[in-house]
């Protein structure tokens, strides 16, 4: 059986979907690995250190493309490239198909096999191949130091001969993986920090951080869903949020918002008055961006200051990170692809609850009901347009 490992097309990502210690493992079971030449460099992994454990590079990215039975990437690829693929072409990444589900019709076409990362469901025997939160620890990790760099004002307490510098205040939307990281950041540099959360049971997380954990009465209504994500909630329920965020935002030096509900529009939780009520030179970092941002003056993908307040939207911090990042996903990556191979060969169990969750698509069905759906209701949209 042969994988394919490739250069990342997205703007700005310079993660690698494996790194070379798996693909010594991968060789070592038979497998053949190709790898594009320079795919691993963003990473600070170089062609040689592919080539000393067994694999072939190649700068024909067709090639690998049509050879391969198997593809790990980290973003999807690109709808030119899919049209390269054999049919039957296994490939693993973050692929988005619950945001860009219409991206990834010319694989389907191409009756390859697709498998999302982000749709690994949250069980104890998938906790090694859940992606998501690898990367949304680096996420937490990286939001505040940017925070910190860009604060005008230092985090820790200090008492000096000048006189005592009191310590930042932090204030953390959202206690997932990302938020819970981002609380464990800031209090290393020393500041004093709060956090929100809908999800009443993550109080004990946040608490057990040295971090204050701000509660809001939501009536009682069902805020987890059965993966332990939150949930999507109604109007007059974000109100309640999002009163005491303005509150809380007056005092705060830093706002880091993580929140966000899998494929749907991230929840507004800071209003245009809660940014106007910080101090200038106050920072958010809005990790929400990439589903459309958790601040209603966010635009994602640009740093803005708005009434004196530097807004932070990044798209991908992970891959700001590449060495750690690329390090987590390849070990993530790999224990999923234990699943998809038995003695090099390909082994697709869809019973498995882990592969049947992420499977995307098989040999041209669509197997999400969810993907099937915005598929279709998108088709709906461009008949009428051409219609129109």
């Amino acid at each position: 059986m042969r994988i394919g490992i490739l250069m990342e097309t997205a703007p700005g990502e310079t993660r690698v979907a494996l790194l070379p210690d798996a693909v010594k493992t991968l060789v070592s079971q038979g497998l053949e690995v190709g790898v594009e030449s320079g795919c691993g460099e963003g990473a600070g992994v170089s062609d040689a250190d592919y080539e000393h454990v067994g694999a072939r590079i190649s700068s024909n990215r067709a090639g690998l493309l049509a050879a391969a039975d198997l593809i790990p990437v980290v973003n999807g690829i690109d709808p030119r490239d899919q049209e390269q693929l054999s049919p039957g072409t296994v490939i693993a990444g973050f692929l988005h198909p619950l945001e860009e589900p219409e991206a990834l019709q010319t694989a389907i076409l191409r009756e390859a096999t697709l498998f999302a990362m982000e749709l690994v469901p949250r069980i104890t025997r998938a906790q090694a191949m859940d992606a998501l939160s690898s990367m949304a620890t680096v996420a937490g990790y990286k939001a505040v130091l940017l925070a910190a760099e860009t604060l005008p004002r230092m985090f820790p307490l200090l008492m000096t001969a000048a006189g005592t510098v009191p310590p930042a205040r932090v204030l953390v939307l959202g206690a997932g993986v990302a938020g819970l990281q981002a609380i464990a950041t800031a209090r290393r540099l020393g500041a004093v920090v709060e956090a929100y959360d809908v999800r009443a049971a993550a109080g004990e997380q946040v608490r057990s951080l040295g971090a204050k954990f701000l509660e809001v009465d939501l009536g009682g209504i069902q805020t987890e869903d059965q993966g332990g994500y939150a949930r999507e909630l109604t109007e007059e329920a974000l109100d309640r949020g999002r009163e005491l965020i303005t509150k809380s935002a007056r005092t705060a030096d830093v706002i880091v918002s993580t929140a966000q509900v899998p494929g749907k529009r991230a929840p507004l939780l800071i209003r245009r008055e809660a940014v106007e009520a910080m101090r200038p030179g106050s920072v958010i970092v809005d990790l929400a961006a990439p589903a459309g941002g958790n601040c209603e003056l966010t635009r994602p993908g640009e740093d803005v200051v708005c009434h004196g307040v530097n807004l932070l939207a990044p798209l991908n911090l992970p891959a700001t990170v590449p060495v750690h990042a690329s390090q987590l996903y390849s070990r993530n990556m790999t224990n999923f692809l234990k699943l998809l191979c038995k003695q090099d060969q390909l082994n697709l169990d869809m019973n498995d609850q882990i592969l049947k969750d992420a499977c995307i698509a098989h040999r041209g069905q669509v197997m999400n009901r969810r993907v099937a759906e915005l598929l279709q209701a998108r088709d709906v949209i461009w008949d009428q347009r051409r219609a129109s």
